[in-house]
């Protein structure tokens, strides 16, 4: 049997775990820099994306910016993140897409896969999970390793080092080497 404290703290203190907002008040002119910065990168790789006829790369990179500007100062925002993480997300989902039956059971495996890999490299970047199920919709050739990905993957993190120069300046992008951390 809950004693009392026990059932007040299930009915009234634990749900406040759920709807808790643990992300700082925002520093609005950061963001309008964020939202600038999402709009020129994600602009050129549209732009890209269109000549090379890759539309469905946009969404993981979306995500991406997301990470990149609005919060430069995480790990998984970082520029070896980002491009490793979509590079080597879409080279596993090209892998299961041409050697393995198509289906939702390899679509679903190659995004575990992808985890564990970007976790053992120290590489994660979670929008990069969306990258092999793109492969794996559109059914593209090695080719679109290059272009759009690595391309894309590379041109959102430079317009992202060139944007987060420009003030208000909250953090450096890309964050420095802690000398402590192993490469």
């Amino acid at each position: 049997m809950l004693s009392p404290p026990q059932v007040w703290h299930i009915i009234a203190i634990m749900p406040r775990r759920y709807i808790f907002r643990h992300q700082a008040t925002p520093c609005l002119p950061s963001w309008v820099k964020a939202a600038i910065g999402t709009a020129i990168s994600l602009g050129l790789i549209a732009l890209m994306n269109q000549m090379g006829g890759a539309p469905l790369l946009a969404a993981p990179l979306g995500a991406s910016a997301i990470l990149v500007f609005g919060m430069p100062d995480s790990p998984m925002s970082q520029p070896a993140n980002v491009v490793g993480s979509h590079v080597i997300a879409t080279f596993i989902g090209l892998v299961f897409d041409h050697f393995l039956p198509g289906g939702w059971v390899s679509m679903v495996s190659s995004v575990a896969v992808v985890m564990v890999v970007l976790a053992v490299l120290r590489l994660t970047h979670p929008p990069a999970g969306a990258a092999p199920l793109v492969v794996m919709m559109g059914h593209p050739g090695w080719g679109f390793l290059l272009m759009p990905v690595l391309l894309g993957a590379v041109m959102l993190v430079a317009v992202a080092v060139l944007i987060h120069r420009l003030p208000p300046r909250k953090v450096a992008y890309p964050l420095p080497i802690k000398p402590h951390l192993d490469p």
